[in-house]
Formats: C-alpha cells, structure tokens, sequence
C-alpha cells in the first residue's frame, strides 16, 4: 500500500532534492507502521506544500523526520493541522522559526496528550506570530520548562501578558520570552498549577483498571473557564489539563475522585434517561439523585471510595455561595452519600432516609433517581427557592461531571436505518377541505411538534354563541405558527472574560397579523411628519447617473474642455490637461436592520397619554419605513423579546426583500410587547442577517425602552456587558449599533454600552415617531 501511495507523487520525488529524498526514504516505512494510507497522502501532500514555500531543505526534512512521533502520540488527523500552522506562520516569521516550531511539536504533544489541545497550541502560536513575533524563537526554545509548569490556557495567558507588556521593547520582549527577566519568571509561577494530566495519567489508568478490571479512555482537555465540568463522550473521559490541590487534599487526588465518578457512571448505567418535557433545573436535580446512585453503586463494590468523595464533600469554601439554596444542595449530597449525616432541614432529612430506605432494591433502575429527582425539583419548587441555571450549574462538587452521558434527547429505532429516522421526524403539511376538518381532526390543539398538521382551505369561521353577529376563525382561535429552528449564539461573561460557547438560543417566530389600516391611520395622523419625510427622501434620494467633468482618465472627451485646452496652446500657455468626463452612478450602498424591543415594558402608559410605548414605536415604525422605502435602501424591521436564554423570540416583520406592502404592514399591525429583553443575542441575530446583504454599510437601529434584563440573570452587570460585547463584535465587521432608548435614566448605562456617539436619549416620548425618521436621516446622509 505505501508503495501505491509513493507512486502518486513520483513527479514530486523527482523535483526535491537529493538530501530531503534520502530523509524520506529513511522515514516513509516508519511513517507507514503508524499511519494509514489516508494518512501517508496528508503526510507526503505536507511535504510538497512545504518544499512550494521555498523557505530552504531544512523545513521540510524537519517535518519528514518528526511528523510520524506526532502522528504517533496525537493521531494522524493532526496531520493536515500542522502543515496549515507552518502555511500560516510563514506569511509572519523566517523559515529557521517555522523549523523550529516543527522540530519541538513531538515535545509539545507528549506534554499536552490530546490532538485538540496540540490545535489550540498552534492557534495560539499564530496569534503569537501576529503580536509579537520576535517573542517565538526564544519561547520555543523554552517550551519544554514552560509546558512541564504550565496548562495550555496558562501558557497562552502567560504569552498574552509578554506580548502586550513589551510589544514594543523588543529587548525585553526577548528577555521575557527567553525565561530570564523577572517578570517572566513571576509571570510562570502565578499561572503554575499544582498537577498537570499529562504527569499523573498513567497512575489514573492503573487506578481506574484495578477497580473495575478494563481500561478506560481518559483524554485531557482546556478547562480555561469558571463553569467547566468534567465530561463524558463518546465513551472518552474528558478531565482538566491540570488541578490544583484544594484545602489540604492534593491535586491527584482530586483526579482520582472525579475519573473515579465518571467511571461509576459508566460502569453502573445500563440505559440513558430520556430528557424531553425536562426543564434544565429538573434535570439538574435528577442527575443530583443519579450521581448519588452510582456512588451508591460504587461505594458497595469499593468502600475506600466513599471516603475519597466524602473528604471533597465536607470541604470549607472560602467565598460563600450565589443563593442560599446552593448551601442546602451541597450538603444534601452528603446527606445522600453519607446516612450518616443529618441536616437542619427536616423535609430534607425524611427525603434522604427515604433513599436510603429505597436505594437497596433500586440501585440497578436510573428510573428511580428519575422519580426521586423530581420529587426533590418539586419541594424546591413548592418554597419558589430555585435560582437561575447560571447559579445551579456553579455548584461546587467540582470532581462530577456534568451528567451529558445519562441523557439523551431523541428515540432513536437503529433498526430502521438512517434515511427512515430523517424522513419519520419531518413535519408534513397538508391543505384539505372543511368537511376532512371537521370530522378528520384528532386534536385541533397538537402542538408545533406535531408529525403532521392540517390546514384548511376555506377559512372555517364560528360564532360564540346567537347572540352576537361577530365569527371568528379556527385558524385565528386555535392555530399555532411554526417556529424556526434554533439559532445558537455565544454570551460574554465579565466575570471570567471569556465566551459562554452557544449560550443563547434564538427562535424565529412568526408574527401575529393585524389589521394593516391601522398603519394607514397612522400615517393619516402623523401628516405633518410625513410631509418632512417626504422631503428627507427628497433630500436622500440618490440622484441616479451623474456627470464628473474635468478629469484625466474618464470615459469620454468633454468638448467645451477641449476646446478651452486648444485656445491656451494657440495661445501659448500651458493647456488644462483635464479634459475628460465619465458618468457615475451616484446610488446609496446602505442596508438597515430596525430592531424593535417588544418586552413587557412597552405595554406600559406614556405619562398622561392614553397611548402605550408599543403604540409609539409601532407609529415611530412605521414613519421609518416609509422614509426608507421612499429612499430606496433596502432594511429588515424586526422585533424581539426573551423568555430566559433558551427561548430569544425573534419576529421579523418586514425583511430586505420585501416591500412595505400590505403584508408588512399587517404583522406590523399585531406587533404585541411582553416578556424580557436579552439584547446581545438579538443584536448577533440581526448582525448575522446584514452580513448577508452585498451593501458595504451596514446599520442597526435599536429601538428599546430600557437596560438588558432577562428572568435568568440576576447579576444587571452580566447582560449589560454582553450587550457591549456584541456592540463592538458587530463594529469589527463593519455593523454599526446606534440605540435610541426611550428609558430617562439611560445615562447611567447606555454610553458604556454602545459608544459617545451612538445613542440618543429621548425624553419625552411622544415625540419618537418625530424623532426617529429624522435620527434616520442624519445618521445615514
């Protein structure tokens, strides 16, 4: 098979020279006893890219002789990753540094041991590359001291700190990278942590095998962020790259409780629990009582364990807890490990004896942890003592995993194949007669999941009862509108300064209709401001072809300039050599998203006014709309409100390709306000519909009456710097967020939010539909 492979880059082999083809004879067998033939193609298609930059022999022979122990300790796919780093690096760096990073990632893989870490290693050597680039050569020279003290995370924190402190003190900038001014050193030892996985992962293989007799995969990775659990997936344990030690119980230890767990889960969990109509807080609590089984489990079978765990368990925290519930969640687990233990709660204290009562004759069923988890949501439930899921998953029995391996969220039938599961979950729709309506329909109430829903093709209308006149319609009373599938979106944490990875998920939802005379009344009563808007389009229209005279290159020869250059050379004099012109189209390359807050806080009344804030904005809407039609760019008015970050509600009202007909109009009409206002994950949802349109500028107007705020946050600071966050991710690529807020005491926030100049604040808010187009106007001239 290698041979096969050696035969497709015969043309290559020809071209290298003598010295590299003698490396690769040398090593190809080598490379072939440890890499499959998909593999040696990536390997061999590697080494012709390399020799293609022309960076010298030396790279290339570098890469032919270490590539196979890389391949080796991370797996092949690591392959193709490695040549893309040195591609990218040699835009930014010499060819001895992109040798140099070559020839020390075998040591770079023994240290980090997993193929995705090896990844993150080599972006954060591209951004290295990027910042301070004379900071690589000495930093590689040193990466075996640095790696045997330092996490992924901790070198890339430790690399950040010498590259902004000496980005241009280039001396230091040496000094630092080379381990010898005092900072670096300082620097090392604040970002050291106490056990590294790649020291301790051979004991935790022996540890896990003489318990239960079969070995188990365990892989390290990045855990860089606050709320990071340990995991299980894909029958692989994912642990920290490193632990400290805590309160006294060193960091292996710590290790061997948390592989120890997961083991447990594995080894005792005969089926997974289904987690549909589960909300996250319920689950939380069933997989409390489910960790408490399999140690259960466990402990029966190894009672060394239950002191292991029990020791981590009666740990005192430094810093007290979130919400006082997390206190009680805490020491309930020991309830449940230890019955022994006796709490202060006394409905605590009967539920724990109860499973221990229980617990004997259902240590093997998961369904009992099931029932008794929901039975413990409900006493929680019943005191209204649940705090938000940000706080529940905080909690700090840091050696168990997240649970993701005792749930699953589909039934799967392996039997029927792939293509049936696809087609059995897609929704069917169907158009039938009112006579089929009428007797057919098994339930006219299913739900947005339901496998197959009907429609009616005349619309079926009833009467409440003989006393009125007025019908109204089965689809009206009882139809439910389809909702998208989700959109996921990451969330800034301050606390942490780092992303929550798919924190936020948004749902499209299709917008109630109205009546869309109401938007014509508006129109009608807000006259005097229509005929200013009228002049604004006017004013902003683009004036279509135009002339541009006096030019040198342009397109054709201007004759009155023409002529005036023959009478100055007659003349004598030195003629104006501008004596073209070229026509321009002279059109606005603008595209906007309006973005409407729909929260409840718009249903309340403007002071003495008999109108509601969701009134105006709808009237201040409308006027925009009808000036940007009229000027002809093309915009999106959207809406959105929150309901927690599970459920963002996005309602598009008018997209970029549609007119401000009737059909907008109407949904504009049936525009209604309730619920929260998670403003970030809004505005990335309406950033990622700009990127879509070809106009170079690009706009959000953000219309709200308030601060960012949702029923799962109680920290105000969380939202309001994710909402920054979000601003100055959409200004890097090219979106501008201009906020109008109607809220009087915006002051103490808006401005840190969205810039100096990218807020106006309103204070009497019966002039919004005056003041909007007009914002419009001034902002886009």
């Amino acid at each position: 098979m290698s041979k096969v492979v050696l035969e497709d880059y015969a043309e290559f082999l020809e071209k290298i020279a003598p010295e590299v083809r003698g490396v690769l004879d040398a090593t190809f067998q080598d490379a072939a006893r440890v890499i499959s033939p998909a593999g040696l193609k990536d390997y061999l298609d590697g080494a012709k890219s390399l020799c293609g930059l022309g960076r010298g022999n030396d790279l290339v022979i570098t890469y032919l002789e270490v590539m196979p122990q890389i391949a080796k300790e991370c797996g092949e796919d690591i392959i193709p990753d490695c040549v893309t780093a040195a591609m990218k690096a040699s835009s930014l760096t010499s060819g001895e540094v992109i040798s140099l990073l070559i020839s020390t990632l075998p040591v770079v893989s023994r240290h980090l041991g997993d193929a995705q870490l090896v990844r993150g290693y080599l972006t954060m050597i591209h951004q290295l590359a990027s910042t301070a680039a004379r900071g690589l050569r000495p930093m590689l020279l040193n990466i075996d001291e640095l790696l045997s003290k330092l996490t992924l995370s901790g070198l890339r924190r430790w690399s950040q700190f010498g590259a902004k402190a000496y980005r241009r003190d280039f001396k230091n900038l040496t000094s630092y990278f080379s381990l010898d001014s005092a900072d670096s050193r300082a620097m090392l030892e604040k970002e050291r942590r106490g056990v590294l996985f790649v020291r301790v992962q051979r004991k935790l293989n022996f540890y896990l095998r003489a318990l239960w007799g079969r070995d188990f995969f365990i892989r390290p990775t990045g855990a860089d962020y606050a709320d990071f659990r340990p995991y299980v997936e894909d029958r692989i344990i994912y642990v920290p790259d490193a632990l400290d030690d805590v309160e006294g119980v060193e960091g292996l230890e710590v290790y061997r409780a948390t592989v120890a767990h997961m083991a447990a889960h594995m080894m005792y969990t005969n089926k997974s629990m289904s987690a549909e109509q589960l909300s996250p807080a319920q689950m939380f609590f069933i997989g409390l009582l489910e960790d408490a089984r399999v140690e259960y489990k466990a402990i029966n079978d190894f009672p060394g364990l239950g002191k292991l765990w029990r020791s981590l368990m009666v740990l005192e925290h430094e810093e007290p807890s979130e919400h006082k519930t997390m206190d009680i969640l805490e020491s309930f687990a020991l309830q449940l490990l230890d019955p022994e233990v006796k709490g202060g709660d006394e409905q605590l204290n009967d539920f724990a004896e109860k499973f221990h009562r229980e617990i004997e004759a259902n240590q093997d069923d998961n369904h009992f942890a099931w029932l008794m988890g929901v039975e413990l949501y409900n006493i929680f439930e019943g005191r209204k003592e649940i705090p938000s899921l940000r706080i529940l998953e905080r909690y700090r029995i840091d050696y168990r995993d997240d649970n993701r391996i005792i749930w699953h969220y589909e039934d799967i039938n392996w039997d029927m194949g792939i293509e049936y599961m696809a087609a059995s979950q897609q929704q069917v729709r169907y158009e039938v007669s009112p006579l089929m309506m009428a007797h057919e329909v098994d339930c006219e109430l299913a739900g947005d999941d339901a496998q197959e829903v009907w429609t009616c093709k005349d619309n079926m209308r009833f009467y409440e009862d003989d006393l009125t006149d007025t019908a109204r319609s089965f689809n009206d009373e009882w139809g439910r509108e389809p909702i998208s599938d989700p959109y996921h979106y990451h969330e800034w944490d301050y606390q942490i300064q780092l992303h929550r990875p798919d924190w936020a998920t948004i749902y499209e939802r299709r917008a109630t209709k109205g009546n869309p005379e109401d938007i014509e009344a508006i129109l009608t009563e807000h006259k005097p401001i229509a005929h200013r808007i009228r002049q604004i389009i006017d004013l902003l229209s683009p004036a279509g072809v135009q002339r541009q005279r006096g030019m040198e290159d342009g397109d054709e020869v201007d004759i009155n300039a023409a002529i005036d250059a023959m009478i100055a050379i007659r003349m004598g004099e030195q003629p104006n050599p501008r004596i073209t012109m070229r026509n321009v189209l002279n059109n606005r390359d603008l595209s906007v998203v309006v973005l409407l807050d729909l929260s409840e806080s718009t249903n309340e009344m403007v002071g003495d006014s008999d109108k509601t804030i969701l009134q105006l904005t709808r009237e201040a809407a409308t006027l925009v709309s009808t000036a940007i039609e009229g000027i002809g760019d093309p915009f999106a008015l959207h809406g959105f409100a929150s309901d927690g970050r599970h459920d963002v509600q996005y309602f598009r009202f008018k997209d970029f390709n549609q007119h401000f007909d009737d059909e907008a109009r109407s949904r504009l009409a049936g525009m209604k306000g309730g619920l929260s206002t998670r403003m970030g994950a809004a505005l990335r949802h309406a950033g990622a519909h700009l990127h879509k349109q070809q106009e170079k500028r690009k706009l959000i107007l953000l219309v709200t009456d308030g601060e960012p705020a949702d029923i799962d946050e109680t920290d105000p600071q969380h939202l309001r710097f994710d909402t920054k966050k979000a601003v100055e991710e959409l200004y890097s690529t090219g979106v501008l967020t201009y906020c109008l807020t109607l809220d009087p005491h915006a002051d103490a926030y808006v401005k840190r939010i969205f810039g100096e100049n990218n807020y106006t604040v309103i204070e009497n808010v019966e002039k919004l539909p005056e003041q909007l187009p007009l914002l419009f106007a001034s902002l886009t001239a």
